[in-house]
Order: C-alpha cells, then structure tokens, then sequence
C-alpha cells in the first residue's frame, strides 16, 4: 500500500540561512526533487537557492490546494498520522520552521490555524526537525505505520574529547542511525557557525 503525494513545506523563516538549509536539502534527498514543493517562498534569493531543491510556489500553501486535500503535520494535533489518513489527499504540509526549545506551537498558529477545516495529524510527542518529519510522513504515505518508525529524542554530537553539541529534538532512525544532514553535522561542529552567529547578533 503506498499513496502518491507531494511533500510541502511552507517557508516560515525570514530567510533561508545555512542550517535551514540543510534540512530542506536533506529533504530534497529523502522525497526526490519532483516530490518537494516549497511554499510562501518570497525572496527572489531564497527562491534561488531553493529552485536546485524542488518546485519553488512564491503562494502560501493555502492559495495552492484545497484544505480537503491536504494533510497538516502538526505537533499539537489530537491524533496521530496514519497511513489511512493519505487517502484522496494532495499534499502533506510540513512548517518551514527551525525548532524552538521548548516549542513555541509555530505550527499551529501560522499553519493549522489558516486551514481549520484540513486534517491535522502528529507525528508523535516532541518535536521533529524538518527533515526528519518528511522522512517519517515519506514511510507513513508508503504504508509503514508510525508506531513501527524508530525515534530517537535528542542527539548529542561531539566536537572534542571535552565538549559536545546536544540538540534537544526528535530524530527517527533509519538502519540504527539518526535522520540528519551529514553537512548540518559538520556545519555544527565548524568554526563557521561561530561566525554566522556573530554575523546574526551584530545585524
């Protein structure tokens, strides 16, 4: 059993910067590029760098499809995201939205809340990186049920013998081994976010 749908995210941040990134590409690998739409995209630059990534819609995702066909994955949806649930749908809509620690509900205020009436699920308590989200509702649209999905919560990587990177999220696990971008692990571990930090603060 499998169904055939798009994988949507709708872009959320005031631009596309590195870690972002990362994840949408990670997403691009797991789904195909002829299987990712990015949504409410604004910037001519995002939209760029996005293109090479999968179709690139400058509308929200609410101006494309009709809330009937569409499935919202959102964390503080009542129930859970089952195969069934793929039936007759388009689309399954993923927030473009970098994690907050503890969530600040993003999903349900500029997503769900803009589609009353579309079916909203949860992919489980905790919170997904993007990424990671398209890889769990990719294996639910293919019949797997989520139960069956291994998750991890939080992953620690380290830098040096002395000082580690933890991320407080959920990662499913594919082969044993965490769902996340090889490059975002080497960008975390790099001098370069050091930078792009500083960048940040200064603006």
């Amino acid at each position: 059993m499998g169904f055939d749908v798009l994988f949507v995210i709708e872009h959320l941040e005031s631009e596309v910067g590195r870690w972002l990134y990362f994840e949408y590409e990670n997403s691009s690998r797991i789904v195909g590029r002829d299987k990712l739409v990015f949504t409410n995209v604004r910037r001519a630059e995002d939209a760029r760098i996005l293109s090479g990534l999968g179709t690139v819609k400058y509308e929200s995702f609410i101006e494309i499809f009709s809330p009937e066909k569409i499935i919202i994955l959102d964390p503080k949806a009542r129930e859970r995201l089952r195969s069934e649930d793929f039936a007759g749908r388009e689309a399954v809509i993923i927030g473009g939205i970098l994690g907050d620690h503890p969530p600040k509900g993003r999903t349900r205020k500029l997503i769900t809340s803009r589609a009353p009436t579309a079916t909203s699920r949860n992919i489980g308590r905790g919170q997904f990186s993007i990424d990671g989200a398209v890889y769990v509702a990719k294996l639910v649209s293919m019949g797997v049920k989520l139960e069956d999905i291994p998750v991890k919560r939080g992953l620690r990587i380290k830098m040096s013998d002395k000082a580690e990177i933890y991320l407080p999220y959920m990662y499913p696990l594919h082969d044993g081994k965490p769902v996340i971008s090889d490059e975002l692990i080497k960008y975390l571990i790099s001098d370069e976010i050091v930078r792009d930090e500083e960048i940040i603060l200064r603006e």
